[in-house]
């Protein structure tokens, strides 16, 4: 008997009356035997009413913001294969099948589906540089990256939604979602999927630079937490440096004159060494903490079979 998995698509919404049902009506055509979820997110307008008509099963998230939204999503939602993206019809629903095939011919954890863009109005100038630039950002910080980190389609094994501890409320949960699958150096693949233009009517709720300042502050931020040896010993060694700085002249005058002068600079330097010393010594003790809670997430992560398998 063939395996035939389950496959939830999940939307998250906020006011996107104008193109829900295009893309419900996309990804029932593509993955007929699909279940579609609507999360909606306090839309204005009569997004519910739209998705309910449409057919998908509509629920309603509270708290603002996208990553409060896919927290709900992969608590409430059980199933085999996860297809995730936007209600606005930007994603190209037709790629879904290729991108689920992906997955479990190749016991993959996710699939990103990387945007090219279709339309020049699709993928904004400011937006495509702040994604290049994250994204380099994110491989030199975790040693390996993905092509279009900021993607919202992406379709996700269950072992990957099960173990992911979502901690983003807003557009940053694409960066920690990146994180997260490099973390536990998960099996995940790309594959270039078309980007259109919103339709009439429908606008992004996406601030280039408000919300590309809020991703750098993920970055930043699961970078300590990630990586706390790394990041506290950066500020170590600068410690170190200054302090080496202020007493290098005054070693060059007790060693000449035997004298220590300008005592408030002796104990700048001492004060600044010691600062040094708790640094390092906070980052190999939060490193050990994290090599802890990465363990924990890893068996987690592996409760739960490969995708394909049954």
């Amino acid at each position: 008997m063939k395996y035939e998995p389950t496959i939830a698509v999940l939307l998250p919404c906020y006011n996107e009356e104008a193109a829900i049902a295009q893309t419900i009506a996309g990804f029932r055509s593509a993955l007929p035997s699909a279940k579609i979820y609507v999360y909606d997110n306090n839309s204005a307008d009569r997004t519910v009413e739209v998705a309910r008509a449409a057919g998908a099963t509509v629920r309603t998230e509270r708290i603002q913001g996208k990553g409060a939204v896919v927290r709900r999503m992969f608590g409430d939602i059980d199933a085999d294969v996860y297809v995730m993206a936007d209600g606005d019809a930007t994603y190209d629903s037709s790629s879904a099948p290729a991108l689920v095939q992906r997955m479990l011919d190749e016991q993959l954890d996710m699939v990103v589906g990387c945007r090219v863009g279709e339309a020049a109005a699709a993928y904004r100038r400011g937006h495509r540089f702040g994604n290049a630039m994250l994204t380099g950002m994110l491989a030199q910080l975790f040693g390996r990256s993905f092509t279009d980190i900021l993607s919202g389609y992406r379709v996700f094994s269950r072992r990957f939604v099960k173990s992911f501890p979502v901690l983003s409320v807003g557009f940053e949960i694409e960066t920690e979602i990146s994180v997260h699958a490099l973390e536990l150096k998960m099996p995940v693949g790309e594959l270039e999927t078309p980007y259109f233009a919103r339709p009439e009517g429908s606008v992004s709720k996406l601030s280039t630079y408000r919300d590309g300042w809020r991703i750098l502050g993920t970055i930043a931020t699961l970078y300590r937490i990630e990586r706390p040896l790394w990041f506290y010993g950066a500020f170590g060694a600068a410690l170190l440096a200054l302090a080496i700085i202020l007493a290098m002249p005054l070693a060059i005058t007790y060693a000449q004159t035997g004298l220590v002068p300008r005592f408030p600079t002796a104990i700048l330097a001492t004060g600044l060494t010691i600062l040094a010393a708790l640094s390092v010594f906070a980052g190999l003790i939060l490193d050990t903490v994290v090599r802890g809670r990465l363990e924990v997430r890893r068996l987690a992560y592996l409760a739960y079979r490969a995708p394909g398998e049954h």
